[in-house]
């Protein structure tokens, strides 16, 4: 009976330094805009929103809103398997994203120095 009571306390201990852990570092990370990114495709994305965007040439006027692209760069899902994440000197994403219920896909050029944006169209059209 005491080593169930020990675990008992010992839970309730554990799930109070849990909650206040979750309110803590939520605080901390919503002040300094610190991000934890621990998958490839958080990485990739956090590293291409650090970057100056660049526009291609092909692209219209009318897909040269940025605030598209920034929520493409901010929640964006990376295709790993259509994207060539080998070729040098500009690594290729293809990075989808649902816009007011349309699929729209983007392709972007990682570069070292900024974003090469490629091409943005709908999908599903």
């Amino acid at each position: 009976m005491a080593f169930l009571k020990r675990l008992g306390w010992y839970l309730v201990g554990l799930s109070i330094g849990i909650v206040f852990l979750v309110f803590f570092l939520k605080k901390k990370s919503d002040e300094t805009g610190t991000e934890f990114c621990y998958f490839p495709n958080c990485r990739v994305l956090k590293d291409m929103r650090s970057k100056p965007l660049v526009f291609s040439e092909n692209i219209g006027t009318t897909t040269k809103d940025s605030l598209m692209v920034k929520s493409f760069l901010k929640v964006g899902n990376i295709d790993f398997g259509k994207s060539d994440t080998k070729s040098k000197p500009c690594k290729t994403y293809f990075i989808t994203n649902t816009v007011e219920g349309k699929d729209w896909v983007l392709w972007a050029k990682n570069c070292t120095d900024n974003v090469m944006i490629e091409k943005v169209i709908v999908a599903n059209d």
